[in-house]
């Protein structure tokens, strides 16, 4: 019995996906029992800080074959899995701890440096060391600068042509009114002197009558 003990033990071992022993509230984990024997019927347990040996399906996880999905993580899943068969044996245990969540405003190199939590009822979380690295460049803004200059970084004979076209649309819209404006003048004028005429032909046709009219 003590060799088929030892025999199980190392061929068959947890492993966790994410590969990590520390996870935020809400996040996805999935453990797994890797065996070579399944028939072995291998089950996937935990003791955490309310309850004791409770397995995968009972009050937490979902059982999918050999694999139990913690959907959403919680402060409340912390705490110590392993897999068990009917014979007694266990794989290698794995201590999970799930934190809360923290968000670092404007991140520099001073944010370097280690991490852990204090939460209430369990104590201290393992430390982690948080590494931050410069933010990748985009190409899209040096693209946009060198295919579009500013209108100041034109060159002169670029510059003259802009104001050339700008001067020629400001006349193409002009123009018609300017030419509308002329002609209703002239319009006018013309009118006017017509006016004129008229009355001093009419003035001259009744000097002449008036004339006439005193010979008689």
């Amino acid at each position: 019995m003590y060799i088929l003990y030892q025999k199980v033990l190392f061929t068959t071992r947890l492993t966790v996906s994410p590969s990590s022993s520390q996870f935020f509230k809400g996040d996805f984990v999935s453990l797994s029992c890797e065996e070579d024997d399944s028939s072995a019927g291998w089950t996937l347990r935990r003791n955490t800080s309310k309850r004791q040996r409770t397995q995968c399906g009972d009050g937490w996880g979902t059982s999918a074959g050999s694999s139990c999905n913690i959907n959403n993580a919680y402060p409340i899943d912390s705490g110590v899995y392993w897999c068990e068969s009917r014979e007694g044996p266990i794989s290698n245990m794995v201590n999970l701890t799930v934190t809360g969540h923290m968000t670092i405003q404007h991140v520099s190199r001073s944010d370097e440096g280690l991490y852990k939590c204090d939460i209430s009822g369990h104590g201290e979380s393992p430390s982690s060391w948080i590494t931050v690295t410069g933010k990748p460049t985009t190409t899209t803004s040096t693209t946009t600068s060198t295919n579009m200059p500013p209108t100041s970084a034109l060159p002169p004979s670029s510059t003259t042509l802009h104001l050339v076209i700008r001067v020629v649309c400001h006349l193409v819209v002009f123009c018609p009114y300017f030419i509308s404006t002329l002609l209703l003048v002239s319009l006018y004028q013309h009118r006017a002197k017509a006016n004129a005429e008229q009355r001093m032909s009419e003035d001259y046709d009744d000097i002449a009558a008036v004339t006439s009219e005193h010979q008689f």
